[in-house]
Formats: structure tokens, C-alpha cells, sequence
């Protein structure tokens, strides 16, 4: 299955008349169990393009398609900065709602709870609510939750940024974990570089408003990865890279207003 963002741009009325672009004429491919992330400054349309993607928002143009994806199967998934958990379900009743709504019969619900629980290491708290948990345990849950529909393509938006250092560090290596173990195709927003190239096969760079893709970069660290891929000199290469990037780009942005 591969994804092909093509000249998508995103355009909105300004609040007191006229318009701001928030896209524009952004193409991109995601393939078959790649994991992409999207980099740049806040306000640069990155968490636009993903409900895009998404089929949330409808883009002003350009369009998204997915090719092969099998007849039936759910799309997309979104894990968002803010988990969304339902307060009055249970963490397995979090998990199960989207096969809930599909109408999944019961005994292929708790299947399903059980293996998605113990993969994000979660198998002891299925009764739990979700004000019992950590803030990086309410995060497991909300990928579990989107992981239940098996979408063709996971989005997450900014997902580990409410979270403390230690918290985000310890959760980024549990990601990447995951992946390994599901290879499910993933496009992750975030404006955190060491973030951006640690996770990904390919860093997505984009400019300040109106978002434009300014440079894509391969990641060429070997995986599986952990906290010393973040010693190697190609790691810390490909970071100073993607910060250049994006500091010549505020640069030219501050000239232009001049």
C-alpha cells in the first residue's frame, strides 16, 4: 500500500477577510510500512496536512490517495497530542470502541484487547480508567486504540510533546519498539528534531506558513534503534542538517518581511 500526497494546499478565509494559506502545493509519498515524520516550526501547516490526509479537513487542492489498499480495509487511524480517551470506559473499553462501532463481533473484541494490551505493555490494566494512568500510559492506550482497526496508515500529531523529557525519551524508544513488531505504515508530525530523525526512515522538512515541503532527508541509521543511535555521528549529522534547514528558512522568512 502506498500513499500519495499530490500538490495538495490547504487555503482558509482570514478572520477579518481575505485569506490565509496554510498549504501549499505539498506532494509527498508514503510507502508500504514506512515510517515518515514531518518537521518544521509551529504554525507551518504540519498537523494541517496530516487531517488531510486524514480525511478530516478537505484540502483547497491537489488530493490524497491510497494505492493497494486491500477492499474494506479502515485507511487511517489518528493518535493526537491529546489522547481523547473516553474517562468513563475502561482502558480495554478504550481500546475496543472503534471495533465497537464497526460492529466486530464481542469475542473478536476482547481477542483483540488482549494482544493489543500486551503489546503496548498494558495487559495488567485493562480495568483501569484512564485517570488512573500516567500521562505515557494514556498515550499507549490511544495507539492501541487506533492500532484496533489495523488502518492501512497511523497518523500521530505531536503525540509525546505534553509529556516530561524522561517521559517523551522513554516513549519514543517504546515507539520504535512497536514498530518493529507491527511495520505499520506511519506518518508522525513533530517539531522536535532529535524526535523526527530517531523515529524515522525519512525526515519531511517543511517551511514556515504557507507550509511547503523545503527538503526530505533518508535516514540511513540502521534499526532496530535505541537511545545510542542517538551517539552515532550520522545521527547527530542529519540533526545539525535539519536545524540549518530550518534556520536558513527563518531567516529568509524575517528577510522577506523586511
Amino acid at each position: 500500500m502506498r500513499v500519495r500526497v499530490d500538490a495538495v494546499s490547504k487555503v482558509y478565509p482570514a478572520p477579518r477577510g481575505g485569506e490565509l494559506t496554510a498549504l501549499e502545493d505539498v506532494s509527498l509519498e508514503i510507502g508500504d510500512g514506512e515510517f515518515v515524520t514531518i518537521l518544521g516550526p509551529s504554525g507551518c501547516g504540519k498537523s494541517t496536512l496530516l487531517q488531510i490526509v486524514a480525511g478530516l479537513e478537505t484540502p483547497t487542492g491537489g488530493r490524497v490517495t491510497f494505492e493497494g489498499a486491500p477492499p474494506g480495509v479502515a485507511l487511517t487511524a489518528v493518535v493526537f497530542q491529546e489522547h481523547a480517551l473516553f474517562p468513563w470506559r475502561t482502558v480495554h473499553d478504550n481500546v475496543v470502541f472503534g471495533l465497537e462501532v464497526r460492529g466486530v463481533a464481542a469475542a473478536e473484541r476482547e481477542a483483540a484487547a488482549r494482544r493489543l494490551l500486551e503489546l503496548v505493555g498494558l495487559d495488567g490494566f485493562a480495568d483501569r480508567y484512564p485517570h488512573h494512568l500516567s500521562g505515557g500510559m494514556r498515550q499507549r492506550v490511544a495507539i492501541a486504540r487506533a492500532l484496533a482497526v489495523e488502518p492501512a496508515l497511523l497518523l500521530m500529531d505531536e503525540l509525546f510533546s505534553s509529556l516530561d523529557a524522561q517521559s517523551r525519551a522513554l516513549m519514543q524508544l517504546e515507539l520504535l519498539a512497536l514498530w518493529e513488531r507491527t511495520r505499520r505504515s506511519i506518518l508522525y508530525v513533530t517539531h522536535q528534531i532529535q524526535e523526527a530523525v530517531l523515529l524515522g526512515d525519512r525526515v519531511v522538512v517543511m517551511t514556515r506558513r504557507p507550509g511547503r515541503i523545503l527538503a526530505v532527508r533518508p535516514v540511513p541509521l540502521p534499526r532496530p534503534r535505541n537511545e545510542r543511535t542517538m551517539l552515532d555521528p550520522a545521527f547527530l549529522g542529519l540533526v545539525d542538517e535539519c536545524w540549518q534547514l530550518i534556520k536558513r528558512d527563518a531567516r529568509d522568512a524575517m528577510a522577506d518581511v523586511r
